[in-house]
């Protein structure tokens, strides 16, 4: 273990930074890499799983997206502002929507038709006292199935805005739309969640 990688190990944790795996991983280093892997697996197959219901579609995102991750890891230093967790899930976002597109034009392997009583309960809901219903619903996981109702894109800009938090400007970088298509697909996005909503009012 060389002096610099030792002295960003946490005190805590004797555990070094994510900085400095990538670092190592970059420099040839597959056990920095392996680090790296295990450390932000769950993240990338949180957020898979939020686009895809097959536990198939969700290990094919996780292992697309170490792959880019790998290749891509001489980029990471000096040109990106955020966190190595923040880089990693725009790629595994970018990986998503490529397999949405991709997915397009084949039949949806939806998450199962809404039972009586998930129903009944999105129903409850959007007779609670006012609220941002769209936001209220995509915030839970039963949204899931609504979600896999809507169009790709649909789906893609409701999950980014309401559940990960991203901004238009950071969804139009992830997408390549222009901000103005990201206003816009999100405005129909949420007026199609609504139709698809009028069965449970």
């Amino acid at each position: 273990m060389t002096r610099t990688f030792r002295k960003h190990l946490s005190v805590e944790t004797s555990q070094p930074t994510d900085d400095v795996l990538v670092a190592a991983a970059a420099a040839g280093d597959e056990g920095a890499f392996e680090q790296l892997f295990e450390r932000h697996r769950r993240q990338v197959a949180r957020v898979a799983s939020r686009f895809f219901a097959q536990r198939e579609q969700i290990e094919e995102i996780i292992q697309d997206s170490f792959t880019k991750a790998y290749f891509a890891l001489g980029s990471y230093h000096g040109t990106h502002a955020a966190s190595f967790k923040a880089w990693l899930a725009q790629i595994a976002i970018n990986c998503c929507y490529d397999h949405l597109r991709r997915a397009r034009r084949r039949p949806e392997q939806g998450f199962g038709d809404i039972e009586e009583s998930e129903a009944q309960e999105f129903a409850a809901q959007l007779r609670s006292p006012p609220r941002d219903v769209e936001t209220e619903l995509v915030s839970r996981d039963l949204a899931a199935k609504l979600l896999s109702r809507l169009s790709a894109e649909d789906r893609l800009v409701l999950t980014l805005l309401d559940v990960e938090g991203f901004s238009v400007a950071e969804i139009a970088e992830v997408t390549k739309w222009s901000i103005s298509k990201v206003k816009v697909r999100a405005h129909r996005a949420r007026a199609n969640l609504r139709r698809v909503l009028q069965r449970y009012l």
